[in-house]
């Protein structure tokens, strides 16, 4: 059986590259249409899935080949220095494999964001996804039982997120950079992809938790330690030290935690916080949370629906 090869969408500032994906021993094809029980199939076979460690890989940038090998979790990353000026915007590279006599290319895309930007960075469950993290019971019927043309959105979520794609730009072609960073695994990579596109979300870097390999790992998708949420933003923060910040996120796991965390050690990047009310009533300690951030300097806007946001983000001039 010939590996796979799974490219992720990288990101790149004045200095360096970085792109990454995953090789596969094998990745059970995810059918989109399945319904049902053939559908909770397909999700279940997410998780089992096998990866190739300390395999070879290559990436074509300019004139280079770049050589490396897979982690033991069949994870690579390239961080590649650069050493010329190229443009902004959405641009494309090419990593191989070779197996036998043949070599399996892929080509991904990366982001180089253009200056004066902002950038957004948003969790993914009951952010803009409605998952009921907060019901684990629930939470893995839905994901099991709706295949990814079922699954929703809430209402007002794609116009506030397209603006602020759009804020302060002079054209369409000049996005701002997204960056869609969740405590999902890799393995549920292609739905995320799949259900963006379908809604119409802004095409962002996706940062997702380490890959699971087996069956009983699925019940635990989204579950535990969130600290490399903390890492992953604090890293593009630290990778993009001119941009301005947006933060959006929901009160049903540990946002507002981690938020008021990279605030206190950016107050000056970070220009926004909105945290969805996920129950049917404000959660003390996030309203704390965000008074705090208040008395930073930071707007902060605690909302049931996404109309309350895109107000808020049209009464501080984020867009228009």
């Amino acid at each position: 059986m010939k590996p796979i090869l799974q490219l992720y969408r990288g990101y790149a500032n004045e200095q360096e590259l970085i792109v990454m994906g995953h090789v596969f021993k094998n990745l059970y094809d995810y059918d989109f249409q399945k319904k049902n029980f053939k559908n909770a199939t397909s999700i279940i076979n997410q998780f089992r899935i096998k990866t190739l460690a300390n395999f070879d890989v290559y990436l074509k940038f300019g004139e280079q080949e770049i050589h490396t090998k897979t982690l033991d979790d069949g994870y690579f990353k390239f961080c590649i220095p650069l050493e010329k000026e190229f443009n902004f915007g959405w641009m494309s590279y090419e990593v191989s494999i070779r197996y036998k006599n043949e070599t399996i290319t892929s080509t991904g895309s990366f982001i180089r964001p253009h200056k004066g930007n902002l950038g957004i960075i948003t969790d993914i469950d009951d952010t803009f996804l409605i998952s009921h993290t907060h019901n684990i019971f629930k939470k893995i019927y839905i994901l099991l039982f709706k295949n990814v043309n079922d699954r929703k959105v809430f209402k007002d979520v794609v116009p506030h997120y397209q603006a602020l794609s759009s804020a302060g730009r002079n054209n369409k072609e000049e996005q701002n950079a997204f960056f869609y960073i969740s405590s999902s695994e890799w393995n549920l990579y292609r739905f995320i992809v799949k259900f963006t596109k379908i809604h119409q979300l802004p095409r962002a870097v996706i940062l997702l938790k380490d890959i699971k390999r087996g069956i009983t790992d699925f019940f635990m998708s989204g579950r535990g330690n969130h600290n490399h949420k903390f890492d992953k933003i604090k890293h593009v923060l630290e990778f993009y030290p001119n941009l301005k910040y947006v933060l959006l996120g929901d009160d049903s796991q540990h946002d507002p935690f981690l938020y008021e965390q990279i605030c206190k050690i950016f107050p000056v990047t970070v220009k926004a916080v909105y945290i969805r009310q996920t129950g049917s009533h404000q959660k003390e300690a996030t309203k704390t949370i965000l008074e705090n951030l208040e008395s930073l300097g930071i707007s902060v806007c605690y909302f049931k629906d996404s109309s309350e946001a895109i107000m808020h983000s049209k009464s501080i001039g984020l867009i228009k």
